[in-house]
């Protein structure tokens, strides 16, 4: 190893431990801000420690931030994410888990379906009003 590795990672290594990540490495990894990171801690999606002044994140935090990660691009809701994320460390089994994962993306999908309609209303009614307003134009210009 290094003398310019990370002293928190040779300590891991050295008791045969899991890998640690700093804050700037999971930035990196999921092109998202350290900012955006300490936001997840906030919400209590991710609990680094300490090494030193610096935080330290496990395999674990870099499993939940993927997790969060993805029931974003799903959008999810935070309190969603939380409540599916700490499913995932619950050691009762996949099957609880994977039930609630299924209900919150039937819920989410009735959400979009709904929206999906109000839009597909919403563009009718602009295509009558646009094609009131070329007819009215051709009329005021044949006056």
């Amino acid at each position: 190893m290094t003398s310019n590795a990370n002293p928190a990672t040779a300590a891991c290594v050295a008791e045969g431990q899991a890998r640690l990540f700093t804050i700037t490495e999971l930035a990196a990894e999921f092109d998202i801000t350290p900012r955006a990171i300490r936001f997840y801690e906030d919400m209590g999606l991710l609990e680094p420690t300490r090494s030193g002044r610096n935080r330290v994140y496990s395999h674990r935090d870099r499993t939940r931030l993927k997790l969060t990660l993805r029931g974003k691009r799903l959008g999810l809701t935070l309190q969603e994410i939380k409540q599916l994320v700490d499913m995932y460390d619950a050691k009762t089994g996949a099957a609880p888990q994977l039930k609630a994962f299924l209900e919150v993306l039937r819920q989410h999908r009735r959400q979009l379906e709904q929206q999906l309609d109000d839009i597909e209303v919403t563009l009718a009614e602009i295509s009558q009003h646009e094609q009131r307003c070329v007819s009215l134009l051709k009329d005021s210009a044949a006056a």
